[in-house]
């Protein structure tokens, strides 16, 4: 089965990422391979793993897990086969508690496969951007499609998120998300089986 995961990348109080990671892991589970059993979808939520700062003796490379946090952290993530990321946009980039959360780990994301919803004044397009890379360095194969939220066409998310209802084209664009994640996950999972013999 293809265990996808919605990691909902921000820990900020009062933040808009578990009304759109709802909306991502309900349009998830309508998508094919959910509804014949292929696949499941949960969220993840780094602010419930509470990771302090990096805090590692031994690099994530070595796969050398001393705290239970990070074991803990490191089985969430193991346990997928790929992800949708949901982020905020901070200053031009992405949250710093996300690129930690990242950086704890290694193994675990090697050979996956990634989607994105941004959300923020300018629908998080540069944080996207911005995590691409860092993803790649951990060896996810990130898609193209993505959905991006702005203040400007999705008001609501912003002043009463759990009255935001998203556009007709928003909801094509993450149906068409899912649809590659879930491709590219079925097929890494060979490559992470060939790895493994």
């Amino acid at each position: 089965m293809i265990r996808l995961g919605i990691v909902i990348g921000s820990t900020r109080p009062g933040r808009r990422a578990p009304v759109v990671a709802r909306w991502v892991a309900e349009a998830a589970g309508r998508h094919a391979a959910a509804g014949s059993g292929e696949a499941s979808v949960g969220i993840i939520d780094i602010a419930d793993h509470a990771l302090p700062l990096l805090d590692e003796p031994v690099p994530a490379i070595r796969g050398d897990y001393r705290h239970p946090h990070t074991q803990a952290w490191a089985a969430a993530i193991d346990a997928c086969d790929g992800f949708v990321f949901v982020t905020p946009e901070y200053n031009h980039s992405f949250p710093a508690a996300l690129k930690n959360a990242v950086d704890f780990l290694y193994r675990e994301w090697n050979d996956k496969a990634a989607g994105f919803v941004g959300y923020g004044a300018l629908g998080a397009a540069r944080a996207v951007e911005q995590l691409r890379p860092v993803l790649a360095e951990v060896k996810i194969a990130t898609v193209r499609t993505q959905v991006l939220l702005s203040k400007y066409t999705d008001r609501a998310l912003f002043t009463d998120p759990e009255a935001w209802s998203p556009s007709a084209e928003q909801e094509a664009a993450l149906a068409t998300m899912i649809g590659e994640t879930v491709a590219w996950s079925r097929a890494l999972r060979t490559v992470r089986a060939a790895a493994a013999a």
